[in-house]
């Protein structure tokens, strides 16, 4: 699993697999890039500062502690 932040826009791509893919589906602020055998690849968070502003009041310390510092150009702006 990798991720990517895309400041600029303020993306942030997860990417579960290498797998090919062959569409994708729209659900409100996320993107889902599935394979031909329809297993989710790539997960698009679109406005991502909004969507890590709202999951730093739901996430529990020890996951937020893990997870923030791996996107720095985020961390300051959901603090």
């Amino acid at each position: 699993m990798k991720f990517k932040y895309n400041k600029e826009d303020d993306v942030l791509l997860i990417e579960l697999n290498d797998k090919k893919i062959d569409y994708a589906e729209q659900t409100g602020n996320f993107i889902v890039h599935f394979s031909p055998d329809r297993q989710a690849t790539v997960i698009e968070i679109l406005d991502a500062t909004v969507f890590l502003k709202q999951a730093v009041r739901e996430f529990p310390k020890k996951v937020l502690d893990t997870v923030i510092p791996t996107f720095p150009q985020v961390a300051n702006k959901v603090k």
